[in-house]
């Protein structure tokens, strides 16, 4: 497994991480017992970078993750997070990035991940009343306590991103990225690499819809939250579907699958780029770790850059409250 770090932080992980929020809801039902072979074959397959949040599954994906690490905490690199507040079962959501909160929600986390000390500490989402200086200043005083290692922000303006940088290094910036999400191309990759802050992308498969697998919200299991996404409705997920077609023929030519030409593509758009796909299925997850040995040709980059340029895709990212806390 090739390896990247984690901005000025020197932790170094696998070049894709796992991410773990379809282990506790959001793709419909999953089962603990799946989800922890999964991610024990994740660690024999070299993935070290394991991303979860407080609000997966109403603290349920921390509890999983802190069974897992027992027994093989040097091993791995917990990433979490904290500031989106929601009831068990809703999708209704506040924003919380108060420094009382920051502190209160990590000590929560590192107990239900049962450890002494979470190595990448994100805020989830950031509460515009609230100055990001004095958000982050609460995070810098739990590094210097050793709870956490590192901390980092997501769905940020670069502006917001320069602010808090001002006050302590930001390790990693996470936001969604992928073929069908390129609006961190505008400006939040130049700033990240200009401070040195690692991007890790989060749903680089845009939410299966690149794997070319999902042709009708139909086939959807209950409680799928893709069913009721502005680009899954059956209009937008016709036009989308479109696209695919490049990314087709190109893993033809490769002989490899719609995600691994996906999940290769990101990985050619800078060395400090790291995307954490999610699965709860161990085939999936073979499948997306082998994308680290497809090499695309510039021509194969050209034209999939062409194909989803901004404005190909049909719908938002989110509904409306999704939408929540983006690019704050």
């Amino acid at each position: 497994m090739k390896t990247r770090t984690l901005g000025n932080s020197n932790i170094e992980v696998s070049a894709l991480g796992l991410g773990c929020m379809g282990m506790s809801e959001f793709y419909g039902e999953s089962d603990d017992v799946d989800s922890l072979a999964t991610l024990e074959r994740a660690l024999e397959l070299g993935v070290t970078l394991y991303d979860t949040a407080d609000t997966y599954g109403i603290g349920h994906n921390e509890e999983l993750l802190g069974r897992f690490i027992t027994g093989k905490r040097d091993k791995v690199v917990i990433a979490t997070k904290c500031g989106i507040i929601r009831e068990k079962g809703k999708y209704e959501r506040k924003i919380d990035s108060s420094p009382a909160y920051i502190r209160s929600a990590c000590e929560a986390s590192l107990k239900r991940l049962g450890t002494d000390v979470i190595d990448l500490y994100y805020l989830h989402r950031i509460n515009p009343e609230v100055p990001i200086e004095e958000s982050v200043g609460a995070v810098a005083d739990l590094i210097a306590a050793g709870k956490i290692k590192s901390y980092g922000l997501c769905e940020v303006s670069a502006t917001t991103l320069r602010r808090a940088h001002t006050v302590h290094d930001v390790a990693a910036l996470q936001t969604e990225y992928s073929l069908w999400s390129r609006e961190p191309e505008d400006e939040l990759l130049s700033v990240c690499r200009e401070l040195n802050t690692a991007f890790v992308a989060y749903s680089p498969l845009g939410r299966g819809f690149l794997t070319g697998t999902l042709t009708d919200t139909d086939e959807l299991s209950k409680g799928d939250f893709r069913i009721s996404n502005p680009r899954f409705e059956k209009e937008n997920l016709a036009r989308n579907s479109k696209l695919l077609k490049a990314v087709t023929d190109i893993a033809s030519a490769h002989t490899c699958t719609l995600s691994q030409i996906a999940l290769a593509w990101l990985l050619n758009r800078g060395p400090n780029i790291i995307p954490i796909p999610g699965t709860r299925r161990q085939r999936y997850l073979q499948e997306n770790v082998e994308s680290i040995a497809v090499k695309l040709t510039e021509a194969n980059l050209a034209e999939l850059d062409n194909v989803f340029k901004r404005g190909a895709v049909s719908g938002d990212r989110y509904t409306a409250e999704g939408m929540k806390g983006l690019n704050a």
